[in-house]
């Protein structure tokens, strides 16, 4: 008999969930549901927590009927991180929409915290202070959503991210846990003792009986109930994590870039946390067989998105892969340079006051330059997040690791390779992201060893870099300046 893992992934605009072959290691069926974002006021972003819990158990359920004559013998959960939902533990109802890791709203008070505290945040739990993060977001719950108020005096709260909410709504309130990728991106957790830090907690208005219980990516969170099925939860792991596990990153040293609406580039640094000097994150990449594992990283907000923008705003595009065919279409971009800070600048810069900005415009310029600035930003983007990896570690970058949507984008992985100055490689299977639960989950579930994460990575192209270094480093000394300029 056939065994199969599925793998649901609950990213920000769609949910999927993605049927495992273990023996043949692929995926062999997929299915996907759109998840809307409503935007309420300048920089808010909202989603309904309850259309992600239907929309995570229908693509479930397709995935179930796909597998039938097979045995699906667990379900493994990657996520959009930072993301809260709070809501009423007797119900599972939640009190107020899902805030969504892009939303500004809480930007005055991060801004606001002093420097000696933003620091002790940091010595805790790895991350700048920034809107970014799960626990201003739930502090802004707590202080603006009266019935949230209300059930926390009477000990019905509960705040997570996504997949502990999942976790929650598909065991029917069972079980409440996340795992430590996800607590690590918080701001609550202590990434040194491993758990819910009372001092942060008590920064933030947040009490440990709101919160869910850490347990390590390969563990048993719980059994979920799929009509008149159940079906163990092994393995969860945020979506950036899960990527770096599907990309076999288990090496110190080794690098994942994810292109999606932001960028991610995580920097396996093995079992010692490296704290940056240079404005990146330190992270939890992964926990499992009773080891924790971390990871630098870099999270650059916007990149696909930017792309989205020259389709939906501009008209520039009719689909996103049209991009490619402009930029190739002139030689370079007559001098032009884009700034993709439409909500701010995250890694490095951590400047949510900056704004996106076109530079180099000319009587010359026409709208395939002005797309190829656009994909050229998001090479340099990676190139800002490099420098400082390599400088906080002390360890060369050899070669970078990508998937994502826009790793598809030849020319855009050609350029990467060229501002980088290393090698490119990309994998056969690019959605490294469900790969690495749907793996997390088979190794939980004792059906595949460690040895068999990394066989599973195949390069499907490895994009070489040029020898002429100067002429990319001359550009990217142009990208530099014009981010000066957007800076706020």
């Amino acid at each position: 008999m056939k065994k199969y893992i599925i793998s649901l992934d609950a990213g920000t605009t769609s949910i999927r969930a993605f049927l495992y072959d273990v023996e043949e290691r692929r995926f062999v069926h997929r299915a996907q549901q759109e998840v809307a974002s409503s935007f309420p006021h300048p920089g808010w972003v909202e989603q309904d927590a309850d259309e992600i819990a239907f929309k995570a158990a229908y693509v479930l359920g397709d995935c179930l009927r796909a597998a039938s004559g097979g045995r699906v013998e667990g379900i493994g959960i990657t996520n959009q991180r930072e993301t809260v939902v709070c809501f009423d533990a007797q119900t599972g109802e939640p009190v107020s929409p899902a805030i969504v890791w892009q939303c500004r709203r809480t930007s005055e008070f991060c801004s606001s915290i002093p420097k000696e505290d933003a620091a002790r945040i940091k010595e805790k739990c790895g991350l700048l202070p920034d809107a970014y993060f799960s626990a201003s977001k739930i502090k802004w719950i707590l202080e603006n959503v009266p019935e949230a108020k209300r059930l926390q005096r009477l000990g019905r709260l509960r705040a997570g991210t996504v997949d502990s909410f999942l976790i929650y709504r598909l065991t029917e309130g069972r079980s409440f846990a996340t795992d430590p990728t996800n607590a690590s991106r918080t701001m609550l957790y202590n990434i040194r003792t491993l758990d819910w830090d009372d001092d942060l907690l008590a920064y933030f208005g947040v009490t440990r009986d709101m919160l869910p219980a850490v347990l390590p990516c390969d563990a048993l969170f719980g059994q979920a109930k799929l009509g008149q099925r159940e079906l163990p939860v092994a393995g969860v792991l945020g979506d950036q994590q899960a990527a770096l596990f599907g990309q076999a990153c288990l090496k110190e040293g080794d690098v994942k870039l994810t292109y999606g609406t932001g960028l991610f580039m995580l920097f396996a640094t093995g079992a010692r946390p490296i704290f940056s000097r240079s404005g990146l994150l330190t992270t939890v990449g992964y926990a499992f067989r009773g080891k924790t594992y971390y990871a630098l990283e870099g999270s650059v907000f916007h990149a696909g998105s930017g792309v989205q923008w020259l389709r939906d705003g501009l008209g520039f595009l009719e689909n996103a892969a049209e991009s490619e065919r402009l930029s190739l279409s002139v030689a370079d971009t007559g001098g032009v340079f884009f700034v993709p800070a439409f909500t701010g600048l995250g890694a490095p810069y951590w400047d949510s006051e900056a704004r996106g900005l076109i530079s180099g415009i000319t009587r010359g310029t026409r709208k395939e330059h002005i797309v190829r600035a656009v994909l050229e930003s998001i090479a340099y983007s990676a190139r800002d997040l490099a420098a400082c990896m390599e400088e906080d570690s002390g360890i060369p970058f050899t070669s970078v690791r990508c998937d994502g949507g826009a790793s598809a984008n030849n020319f855009l992985m050609q350029f990467q390779a060229d501002v980088l100055g290393i090698p490119v490689d990309r994998p056969e299977e690019r959605e490294s992201t469900a790969l690495g639960a749907a793996l997390m989950c088979a190794l939980s579930r004792g059906l595949i060893g460690e040895e068999d994460v990394v066989s599973s990575r195949t390069s499907e192209r490895i994009f070489v870099p040029s020898l002429d270094r100067t002429y990319f480093d001359g550009l990217y000394a142009q990208y530099r300046a014009a981010v000066r300029r957007a800076l706020g």
